[in-house]
């Protein structure tokens, strides 16, 4: 997930300039306060999700002095750029989820009510400000810039529930609790890259080329994924930068990669970029074995861009333990269920799985507390060593934050769509068998509460 930072980060100045790489969603969403409502009066099918019984229902308020908390609501704040990504997927997820534990009786008897923090991108901190001084808690959200409000996070006790995190001070931070990853010491795609190179096209291991954009953000990425591809028998031959502002013409870095005889490609950048990247490999007549165009590219947008190129260019990303979106399960089915009753114009997407598992673990949380309080939610999620989301993703520990899952999926691009790898999975669509790869390098460590002078022991 760190990896969605990547492509915000190059494409900063184009964007800024008047351009957008707009997702086919068509619900923008903007910053409110208040309890989504459904638009139909039934239940969508009950408050059971997948393997979860009774995730929302009515039940005995009992009054707390809580921030974010009345008799009636619980404020809950979710963060996003959409303001400037122009993707709402975490503002969809919001509005679809709480309409349907709403309309299931909320959480005990308190309808959840998402407050939306649009950091635009460049205005995290101050929204992380306001949430400090509104919500009950962060739920199913993230920013790009989020590592430069990680502080403020924690220095007001706010637990956060994230879909994503993105940079160093965010990543592993204290009062966090994420569904599966990313973790702040180890590599995250050793699923990926072992599979990859050990077995898929192992002639590859030899001739791996990077190409980023021009960031301090996307260098200290491509350091990290050149230690631990090292570590897995990988060499780089090849390695090269691109502008942020763009790039009008592809074709000599489609020809030096082809010059270098680039075998296994990383890609570090948007995908709009990479799309004509591959159009332009086409045009020479080379393929390289395989290209990882980073799970930013997993949804409809990039397969639009990219086109006929796809038939051609061999595209694998890894979605950590997360189902796919294309292979059927009682929880994905049910995730677009209530898509389509709830907001029928907006696509279910690899972010809206990850915000959904996050959303469900935070109202399983809340909803087996006897008295609605911060530490109890936190103290409940951190407790769960099986976390499945009720079938959005592989199970999880989340007792061991820090420590990587064993198990992946792997999902591959065609100009059909995307859809699950022949990765021979050993564990429903997962295969379970990730190497643990921790860097060696320094590449930032995470916001704790003992650098803002605090414990454990201060959460109430």
């Amino acid at each position: 997930m760190r990896r969605l930072l990547i492509g915000v980060v190059t494409v900063l100045a184009v964007l800024l300039a008047g351009c957008s790489t707009r997702s086919d969603s068509k619900n923008a969403g903007s910053e409110e306060t208040g309890p989504a409502k459904a638009s139909a009066s039934s239940a969508a099918g009950g408050a059971d999700f997948g393997t979860l019984k009774d995730v929302c229902g009515k039940g005995e308020i009992k009054p707390v002095g809580t921030q974010g908390v009345s008799d009636k609501e619980i404020k809950t704040g979710v963060f996003t750029d959409v303001g400037f990504t122009k993707s709402p997927d975490f503002v969809d997820a919001a509005k679809v989820f709480t309409s349907w534990c709403n309309d299931n009786g909320g959480i005990s008897g308190r309808e959840l009510a998402p407050v939306i923090h649009d950091a635009k991108l460049v205005e995290v901190r101050q929204r992380m400000q306001q949430a400090c001084k509104e919500d009950f808690a962060l739920v199913g959200g993230g920013a790009a810039y989020d590592g430069l409000a990680a502080k403020d996070r924690v220095q007001c006790l706010l637990p956060a529930f994230s879909a994503q995190t993105s940079m160093p001070p965010a990543v592993g931070s204290d009062l966090q609790v994420i569904g599966a990853g990313p973790y702040a010491e180890y590599f995250q795609y050793a699923g990926l890259y072992k599979w990859l190179l050990t077995e898929k096209y192992p002639s590859s291991a030899k001739d791996i080329g990077i190409i980023s954009g021009d960031s301090a953000v996307t260098k200290m990425f491509a350091a990290q994924f050149k230690e631990s591809l090292a570590r897995l028998g990988g060499k780089f031959t090849y390695s090269e930068l691109y502008p942020a502002t763009g790039v009008s013409d592809w074709t000599p870095y489609a020809q030096s990669i082809k010059s270098k005889k680039v075998k296994g490609l990383v890609f570090m950048g948007d995908f709009s970029s990479l799309a004509k990247l591959e159009q332009a490999l086409t045009n020479l007549g080379y393929t390289p074995d395989w290209i990882d165009p980073n799970n930013n590219a997993y949804g409809a947008p990039f397969v639009k861009l990219a086109g006929a190129a796809l038939g051609t260019q061999h595209n694998y990303t890894e979605t950590f333990a997360t189902h796919p979106i294309e292979a059927a399960g009682p929880a994905v089915d049910k995730v677009k269920e209530l898509y389509a009753k709830y907001a029928p114009d907006a696509q279910v997407t690899y972010l809206s799985l990850r915000a959904f598992s996050s959303w469900l673990l935070f109202a399983t949380s809340a909803r087996d507390c006897a008295e609605l309080t911060r530490k109890c939610v936190y103290d409940n999620a951190v407790k769960v060593t099986d976390w499945t989301g009720g079938g959005i993703q592989a199970p999880f520990d989340l007792s061991k934050q820090q420590l990587p899952g064993k198990c992946y999926s792997i999902v591959e691009a065609s100009p059909k769509g995307w859809k699950p790898a022949d990765f021979k999975p050993d564990n429903d669509v997962y295969r379970c068998d990730a190497p643990t790869i921790k860097f060696k390098g320094d590449y930032g460590k995470p916001i704790t509460l003992s650098d803002v002078g605090k414990s454990m022991s201060d959460l109430k």
